[in-house]
């Protein structure tokens, strides 16, 4: 059993196959970011499944670097630059995220394309439970975190320079049809209710209302939090970041809710049959009615489906993973473990979609 908060918190000495040449770095940063001096010190996360992150400490003070992973990528993947951008255009709104500095596309400097941003100190919770906190914080640190990602939502694009970052038109068919791909191009094993669910889906997607900025894996584990407060000083990880369906976006954030505890820890956390009134932690129910008010959006309608689909992709999303173990390009050194958690999500996915559709 993973203890996920020890396992997934600090650093490590970089991966096999992702080091990084510290000099070479420090050449190309003396010139792109500001008041930058050497030497350079640099550290990979342990947490994080897609792209390879590193700690950098240098005499300047200390820096994050998000890479690309070397190798063959799949489709679509690992789209640092969409990160780089969503993150710029996000901080002069003032919407909490870490200050980016700059964007490498050579692959000549370390081997990939990268972008460097602040450190920000903080806590992070692998754990949904949040051991150690109090009910009383517990219950404010997920206010705080169904708001701020209300408050995404509630952006208009266009002012935030952005019109351009998506279609936003049939975001969920679109995902549906780019999870599927990449879960026939990663798939390990033959896992019957993910091709139940690819066939399923398309036929079942409601209709879209209103677009705006999703987050794309908003929840717990990628957000800063204040070392005392629950108060939010950044969200992370905007890898998936687009112009789409803020209820499917909102929906994967509830997946903390109704997603399978894992035997081995690996993977995302779960509050299933966790006594959540004890913990002070809001129920499903709760945050979804906080949230509608927040943005006027109805999520009770089709929230089966999207249940469904958020498992799905979920599921895909960790296949990926684990095709990447395969490929030897695999940013976390726990990644095989999430092999074993592909099916159960299936197969809870697959309980929802057929027990309660009219198909």
């Amino acid at each position: 059993m993973i203890d996920r908060q020890n396992t997934f918190t600090g650093t490590r000495a970089p991966s096999p196959g992702l080091e990084i040449d510290p000099a070479s770095l420090a050449d190309y940063l003396s010139s792109h970011l500001d008041g930058f001096r050497g030497p350079l010190d640099i550290r990979q996360f342990k947490g994080g499944q897609s792209n390879p992150t590193y700690r950098l400490d240098a005499a300047s003070g200390s820096y994050v670097l998000r890479r690309k992973p070397p190798g063959k990528l799949l489709p679509s993947a690992h789209a640092i630059e969409r990160e780089f951008r969503v993150m710029r255009a996000l901080g002069r709104a003032r919407y909490p995220v870490p200050r980016v500095h700059c964007l490498s596309e050579d692959t000549g400097v370390i081997g990939t394309a990268f972008y460097v941003m602040d450190l920000v100190d903080g806590r992070v919770f692998w754990v949904p439970a949040i051991p150690d906190a109090d009910p009383a914080e517990r219950a404010e640190i997920y206010g705080a975190l169904t708001q701020s990602l209300a408050r995404l939502h509630n952006f208009d694009v266009a002012a935030l320079g952005l019109q351009t970052f998506g279609r936003g038109d049939n975001y969920v068919g679109r995902q549906i049809a780019r999870w599927s791909e990449q879960y026939r191009v990663s798939r390990t094993a033959d896992i019957a209710e993910m091709d139940r669910l690819i066939d399923w889906l398309p036929a079942r997607i409601p209709e879209q209302g209103r677009t705006a900025l999703v987050h794309g894996d908003y929840r717990l584990d990628n957000i800063i939090l204040d070392h005392e407060k629950p108060v939010i000083h950044a969200v992370i990880d905007w890898e998936l970041a687009t112009i789409g369906d803020p209820i499917a976006d909102f929906t994967n954030y509830l997946m903390q809710w109704h997603m399978p505890a894992s035997d081995s820890g690996a993977g995302t956390g779960s509050l299933v049959d966790l006594d959540l009134d004890m913990l002070g932690i809001p129920q499903s129910e709760t945050v979804i009615a906080t949230y509608e008010a927040e943005t006027g959006l109805n999520v009770r309608p089709h929230l089966d489906f999207y249940l469904a689909y958020n498992l799905f992709r979920i599921a895909a999303i960790l296949q990926g993973i684990v095709g990447r173990v395969r490929d030897g390009t695999a940013a976390n050194a726990n990644a095989a473990a999430m092999a074993a958690q592909v099916r159960p999500i299936a197969e809870a996915a697959w309980q929802i979609a057929q027990g309660r559709s009219n198909a």
